[in-house]
Formats: C-alpha cells, structure tokens, sequence
C-alpha cells in the first residue's frame, strides 16, 4: 500500500504505552543446538572444512551466536570443524568462559588476543591454530562481521579480521587449500543462517527493543528546551546492558570538534534533537524539534512539517503496511522510491535492514533484490531523508515477520511477550491508522508513533483513513 503526505495528519494521538518488564528470555539450549547444526550445514554446502569465525569488542555477533558469549576488550576466535571438533582461541583474561560456553569447544590459551604489553607466549601464532586442528590442503572459511558485496573485487578475497591472522591461515591452508570470506554463511540476506529466528529467540530479542524504545519514551517525554545533551542522555542507559550502537542525544551543530558523542551544550527551542538508543534485539532511533508547534520554529523552518514530516510519515506508514512474509525485498524497495524519491529526499542507505545481536546483519532491500522475506526475519525500518535547508526527520524501529505457525509457537510458549504485541499492533493499527499484515510484530512500543514537536505530548502523525 502506497502513502503519500496527502494521506497523512498531525492531530491529537493517544501517546503510546510503555509496555517494558523487566523479564529478559533466556536462549534454549535447542535453539543454540540448532544454530550450530544449521551452520554445520551451511558449511557443507559450501565446501568448508573449517569455518574460524573472528570476535573483537565492536564485532562479536557471529561470534556470541554460536557461543553465547564475546570475549569483551579482548579478541577472539571460534574454529569449528565439519567433524564437529570444535576450539576457541583466547585471550588471557577469557579463557575461564570455555567452562560457561554454551556449546563444546577446546579453549587454547591465545594471548595475542590479549591486551597490549600483557603476558604474551613465545610460541608463533601459526602454531597456535595448527593446535586447532588447522592444517595444509584445508578448504578454510573466515567470517569477521562484513559481508563484502563490491562489483569490482572478488568479494571472496577481502578479509575483515586481523592481518596477521589470515596470513596465517594461508600459509596454513597451502597451495593445496584455499582460504575464502565465508560471511556470507552467517548473513547473507537470502540464506544467512542468522537471519532466520525461532520463537524463543523473537522473545529473547524482544526484551532489548521493549527495553529501547522504553528509555526512548522517557527521553522524549522528560526533555525540555534548554537542557544539555548530557542531561537528556543521563537516562539512555539501561540497566547495565551493552550497547550496539553510539548513544546519540544531539542538539544543533552536531559534530562539531568531530564529537560524536552527547556534550555539555543545551538544545535550545527550535533546534534539531536526535536521540538514539541501541541494545541487542533492536534500535530506536527519534528526530524531531525542540517545539511545542509550528509557532516555536524559527521562520526558514516553517515548512518543516509539510516538507520533511509528511513525505516521511507517508513513506514510514508505505514500509510498515507493505512488509510481509513473502514479500520480495525488492518491491519493497520500489515502494519507498516511489513514495519518496531520493533525488528529492536525499536518502542513500538501504530502508531496511535485519537486526539482531547486532544492530545491522545485513539488508536484502536494495534495488531488484529477489530475496524473499521469510517468516523469522526481523527488520529494522530505517529510513532517513534529506533536504537542504531543512531541519531533519526520524523515527526507527523494528519489527519480525511471523507466519501462522510462528505465531501460534510464540503465543504458546511466550504469552506476555505475544500480549505486548498484540497491544503494539492495536496502537498502529487502530490509533495510528497504519494497516498491518497479520504476520507484522512490532518489538518496539514506539513502532510507527512520530512526534515532530517534541515537545507536545498529545499530538502525532498519523493516516487520515
């Protein structure tokens, strides 16, 4: 279904509830099984006899997906063989979470993971991975967190691990074997074996978007023009669980001295404010005014709503009636350009991408992508826009795809979670006036809800029909 800001008005919306309990789900050791057994699969079919998947700090997803853990501040690595002979490699301070692993592998002490200037053995490195099992005439298979998709190099070929670790692997491997990026086994936006998630990992990964878009709504509703970024930000943080992503809490100006993160520097009425917020399971994301109505922007802004808030709404309400189960993500992709075209609204990235541990796995929505979004996919709509001379707009959430089965598993087994849902998608569907396939489950409290003036607490976009 096409919108455009014809279709759309800002009037009195009854604000969302804040649905978050804190009842985070714990991942089955049946769906950690199946992880592993799937990516044994994926494997053979591509040949592998080992896949050695790399962690550090900032890329442990495909990593903690198999193991349930990231090595932290250190570096990592997970070997897993076709046999089933499995090894991490660790740094000194990790070693003690082979006991806590969820699934088998032999830990080798790997202190070149380590923090600089620690205790590092006098052995080589190569003989570290020969010590798992690493040998000459191997088919080897190395996954980092990037799947390369350039039309001028051989994407097998461009590693994001460490240097010296894929030439050690080479030499390992011979001119016998051959060493390839294997992403593509994990998130590939097709057959990736990450992009498909069961019923306990929709609720698993519930809890961290209820948790977000909960933090997000007490941002919104606690600032106040002249409060510092830092001020704002102070309630981001959520009971001490990792981020994915910068904590963004800016005002006018933003980057200025190429700070990224929130400063000591009031958001005053009629500037910009952006607030995001990113955990494991999802991210959202919110840009608006500093204004109470049209009265409080200053003269060149005053088209903001008409200009930026409509066409985005239009194009935010187009992505979420539009997605569903065995849609191609291609035409969903069509949908957006057709509604807001990017040589008028200044948008590059993809509008739309699989979330998860991390807050961008991949994204099959790009132009003429076959792939078919399946039930057990969860995406993030993300859509950002730009017009010279206009302040901008935001609002991201994301959601999982689910057909009758899932649903009926997730409502069985996970019945609070399946009521959050429900009472999500009423709010879209009744309050906002967003149509939604039946297999769309929104994660986060505030799926479809834009506030352009931040400031008014009973007005919102929402259709007219």
């Amino acid at each position: 279904m096409l919108f455009t800001e014809k279709d759309v008005c800002y009037e009195e919306v009854r604000p969302p509830e804040d649905l978050f309990v804190n009842e985070p789900v714990e991942l089955t050791d049946a769906t950690i099984h199946e992880r592993l057994s799937r990516t044994y699969d994926a494997m053979a079919e591509r040949g592998l006899d080992i896949l050695v998947i790399y962690a550090d700090r900032e890329h442990y997803g495909n990593f903690k997906f198999l193991s349930g853990f990231s090595p932290r501040f250190e570096e990592a690595l997970l070997v897993l063989h076709k046999d089933k002979k499995n090894y991490f490699m660790l740094g000194n301070e990790m070693m003690g979470m082979e006991a806590h692993s969820r699934i088998q592998a032999e830990a080798i002490h790997t202190s070149y993971f380590s923090l600089p200037n620690q205790p590092m053995e006098k052995e080589p490195f190569q003989k570290l991975l020969e010590k798992a099992q690493i040998v000459k005439g191997s088919v080897i298979g190395v996954a980092g967190w990037k799947l390369f998709t350039s039309t001028a190099e051989d994407n097998e070929q461009l590693f994001d691990v460490p240097f010296y670790i894929v030439q050690s692997l080479k030499e390992l491997a011979g001119e016998k074997g051959r060493v390839v990026n294997a992403a593509d086994i994990l998130i590939h936006p097709g057959s990736g074996v990450r992009i498909r998630v069961n019923a306990n990992e929709i609720a698993y990964f519930e809890y961290g978007a209820m948790l977000v878009s909960s933090r997000i709504l007490d941002a919104m509703n606690r600032v106040d023009a002249g409060m510092t970024e830092m001020e704002i930000a102070d309630g981001l943080e959520a009971l001490g669980q990792p981020i994915t992503v910068q904590t963004i809490c800016a005002g006018e100006d933003r980057f200025r001295n190429a700070v990224v993160q929130p400063r000591n520097k009031s958001i005053e009425l009629g500037d910009t404010i952006s607030i995001t917020l990113g955990m494991c399971g999802g991210l959202t994301a919110r840009k608006a005014v500093m204004a109470r109505d049209k009265e409080d922007l200053r003269e060149t802004d005053k088209a903001y709503l008409d200009r930026m808030v409509k066409p985005y709404f239009a194009a935010a309400a187009t992505w979420y009636s539009s997605v569903h189960v065995g849609m191609r993500a291609g035409d969903l992709y069509d949908s957006i350009e057709s509604c807001i075209p990017k040589k008028i609204y200044g948008w590059k990235l993809n509008p739309g991408h699989y979330i998860g541990e991390e807050e961008w796995l991949s994204s099959p929505v790009y132009p003429d992508s076959d792939v078919i979004l399946a039930s057990g996919t969860m995406l993030q709509m993300d859509i950002l826009i730009s017009r010279r001379g206009m302040k901008g707009v935001n609002a991201e959430d994301g959601i999982a795809l689910a057909d009758k089965a899932l649903r009926e598993e997730l409502k069985e087994q996970y019945p609070k979670v399946w009521e959050r849902i429900q009472r999500r998608r009423e709010y879209m569907i009744q309050e906002l006036r967003i149509p939604l396939h039946e297999d769309v489950l929104p994660l986060s409290d505030l799926a479809g809800y834009l506030r352009p003036y931040i400031l008014n607490h009973s007005k919102a976009m929402k259709l007219v029909h």
